[in-house]
């Protein structure tokens, strides 16, 4: 188990993952031929044991190339792929298409190189906003990140930048989410959902109205054919630990799966993570590998695939922010996903 030592690991998880996210379609990212360093050793992913359907639907295994920017940073996308090949994957979700690798590829490339090792590119996060009106995000050059989704084949495009960009009132997510709205208008004219990414502070309190929790505004105020959601699991159920009470101590319980089953359409992907249960640190939990921690994700994924025409329509992107060793991270988090069973 790998421990978070940082003073406040969300926060730096979204810088450093906002410095990550400033791509153009030319620039600089793994040469296809690899790095000339050796890939860890890997191994097959382990036979799935015990008996019941597979609590994993077929197909939809991903994994957020976040967790491995070391090893794409050493070594390039291409031994990289080779190891997620081995290791049972079927899509990996970008953060940004250099991801500090050197060496010239373009995006038709690399979406070769993934279909080459059998990853389906399902989706790629971008940054929301930015003052410099040059900057990769959303709100300063939505029709080259576009571009680039599109080059990429990808399904989906989106944002792990939560909705604070104007405040933290019920008014500033209704801004919010109006210009997620005009992401995803445009967005779905390509062929792409639009979709956010949350950490826990989501699931925090309007600062003019202690009563309505901000995620349930930006659900009721983003389009539903228009805006969609890619839960972090892991943050979700920090955010349940942080804030089912309100901030006059009155309870304000919710369920993280609740959310998913009351509108299953919304959520085409999410973030699989896993952590300890830990009250006395400030987000309730340890991140952990998958498999090591204590969130259920046989109750969880199968909560979603069992509803009605949903197994297959959903996609589950195993993440770590900081893994101790980020090739062991990937294999055991697949091993494990596939190993679950539903229960006869």
């Amino acid at each position: 188990m790998s421990r978070n030592s940082q003073t406040d690991p969300e926060l730096s998880h979204r810088l450093s993952r906002r410095g990550m996210l400033g791509v153009a379609a030319g620039a600089t990212a793994a040469a296809l031929l690899g790095g000339t360093a050796t890939p860890a050793a890997a191994a097959p992913a382990a036979a799935p044991a015990g008996r019941g359907r597979p609590v994993l639907p077929p197909g939809r295994l991903g994994i957020q190339l976040y967790s491995l920017r070391d090893k794409v940073s050493t070594l390039g996308f291409a031994p990289v792929f080779a190891e997620l090949e081995k290791y049972g994957y079927d899509e990996v979700e970008f953060a940004g298409y250099t991801q500090g690798s050197a060496g010239p590829i373009t995006l038709a490339q690399l979406k070769r190189l993934a279909r080459n090792h059998g990853l389906n590119p399902i989706g790629s996060h971008v940054g929301y906003y930015s003052d410099d009106p040059a900057a990769y995000t959303f709100a300063t050059n939505l029709t080259k990140v576009l571009d680039d989704a599109q080059a990429l084949g990808l399904k989906h495009i989106g944002t792990a930048s939560g909705p604070f960009r104007y405040g933290s009132t019920v008014d500033a997510w209704k801004r919010a989410a109006a210009d997620f709205n005009t992401y995803g208008a445009a967005a779905r004219a390509r062929g792409m959902k639009f979709y956010q990414h949350n950490h826990s502070e989501e699931f925090s309190f309007a600062t003019d109205n202690p009563k309505v929790r901000l995620y349930d505004v930006l659900l009721a105020e983003t389009d539903p054919d228009l805006v969609f959601l890619e839960m972090d699991i892991y943050w979700a159920y920090s955010g349940q630990f942080r804030f089912s009470k309100r901030p006059d101590g009155t309870p304000a319980p919710f369920d993280p799966l609740n959310y998913v089953l009351r509108q299953p359409h919304r959520y085409p992907l999410f973030h699989v993570k896993d952590g300890v249960s830990d009250p006395g640190n400030q987000y309730g939990y340890r991140m952990v590998d998958v498999g090591d921690g204590d969130i259920d994700y046989q109750r969880f994924i199968s909560g979603v695939t069992r509803l009605r025409g949903e197994r297959l329509a959903h996609h589950w992107q195993a993440e770590h922010d900081n893994p101790a060793e980020s090739f062991t991270f990937a294999r055991r988090s697949s091993e494990h996903l596939h190993s679950l069973r539903e229960k006869c």
